[in-house]
């Protein structure tokens, strides 16, 4: 039962494993995998099926900043210490303060990583920008909802407790009388100040975060040659504030991971220690042309860890992709005996091991620039 303490220490707080191997396994077809082995074997190949399960824990030990500023045109300015290297935080970050402001993202300029706007915050890394930044963003609008209802109050010549606010306005409950956020801002102007609030939010735990990754693949057992047929994922990804961001980014983990297990391989000469890789000439990434479509069934299990509810899900697609492909190449060549594959499976490895089972001898060791 969850919440649960584990043997290190680390808290396990929503989750529900069962749902997320039996959404992977449906959109996997395992079922039909039977008959696509055999039509793969007729002709020539042979044909794996490989899972792996991961519980990936991220959002802790760390705080994050956001202070928010209104202009007396109606913007708002969001500005926090974690960077986007591509993730769409400024996205989700707009999304998250907009929605709690009652007003449209659009309207927020989101400014990342600058100073001389926010004095500290910890920056981008380990999934943890919306479970923290996040976090720290929904803490902002709540503050600055807070400093608009006193001096909305104070305009309005009422007491903050009758004050109500609603969408980017601040009204007397059972009056006409009320004032928005950039009249506000355009008063705070006029006494030279700034209607602006900020909070960090340091977590107590990180969250958890449960995925399923099921891989088919085919190999061409006289070349080696490894192929991605089919890709299914199941992710618990927390309180889900923008779906397509999630996707790409599962996606993207997804490709990191399948560049791990098939083709990435920093290669040095052992004489000068010479990087022998150093060019994408020679260190191979993964392309589009090798990715099967990627079928993803989300869980928005919300996290009882920080106030968003988010969980992690920057690194989650590559936790389970490269073990998920592993086992599916093993699965695929079990019946010819290989029972062991390094990283990454590269055609003449797999070669190699489908020659030394045939051959009875057991795995070579592997050699720094033998491929």
């Amino acid at each position: 039962a969850l919440p649960r303490t584990g043997p290190a220490g680390l808290v396990e707080d929503t989750g529900d494993y069962e749902a997320v191997l039996d959404a992977a396994l449906a959109l996997a077809d395992r079922g039909g995998f039977p008959a696509r082995r055999r039509r793969s074997e007729a002709r020539g190949r042979r044909r794996g099926f490989g899972i792996a399960l991961h519980l990936f824990k991220s959002g802790f030990n760390f705080t994050e900043t956001t202070r928010l500023a209104v202009a007396p045109d109606g913007t708002v300015e969001l500005s926090i210490g974690a960077q986007s290297g591509g993730q769409g935080h400024a996205t989700v970050f707009a999304q998250v303060a907009g929605d709690r402001l009652g007003i449209d993202p659009a309207r927020l300029r989101v400014i990342q990583g600058d100073t001389d706007r926010i004095a500290s915050g910890s920056g981008t890394g380990a999934s943890r920008s919306l479970t923290i930044g996040g976090s720290s963003a929904l803490l902002a609008a709540d503050a600055l909802i807070g400093t608009g209802r006193a001096m909305a109050a104070q305009a309005l010549e009422a007491a903050p407790g009758d004050v109500t606010y609603a969408r980017g306005v601040f009204a007397i409950a059972g009056t006409d009388r009320r004032i928005g956020l950039a009249a506000l801002a355009g008063l705070a102007a006029q006494d030279g100040e700034e209607f602006a609030a900020a909070a960090g939010y340091r977590p107590e735990h990180g969250t958890s975060a449960a995925g399923c990754h099921l891989c088919e693949v085919e190999v061409d057992p006289e070349t080696g040659a490894v192929a991605l047929d089919r890709y299914a994922i199941a992710q618990d990804a927390g309180r889900i504030v923008n779906p397509l961001v999630v996707e790409g980014q599962i996606h993207g983990g997804v490709a990191t991971g399948v560049g791990q297990a098939l083709l990435e391989h920093a290669i040095y000469e052992p004489g000068s220690a010479q990087l022998l890789t150093g060019s994408f000439m020679d260190y191979a990434l993964p392309r589009a042309a090798d990715l099967p479509p990627f079928a993803l069934a989300l869980h928005e299990i919300p996290s009882a860890h920080n106030p968003l509810g988010a969980k992690g899900v920057g690194e989650a697609g590559s936790l389970g992709a490269a073990p998920a492909a592993i086992n599916a190449i093993l699965d695929a060549l079990a019946p010819l005996g290989v029972t062991r594959l390094d990283m990454p499976a590269t055609p003449h490895r797999v070669w190699r091991a489908i020659r030394d089972a045939r051959a009875g001898a057991g795995p070579e060791p592997t050699e720094a620039a033998d491929d």
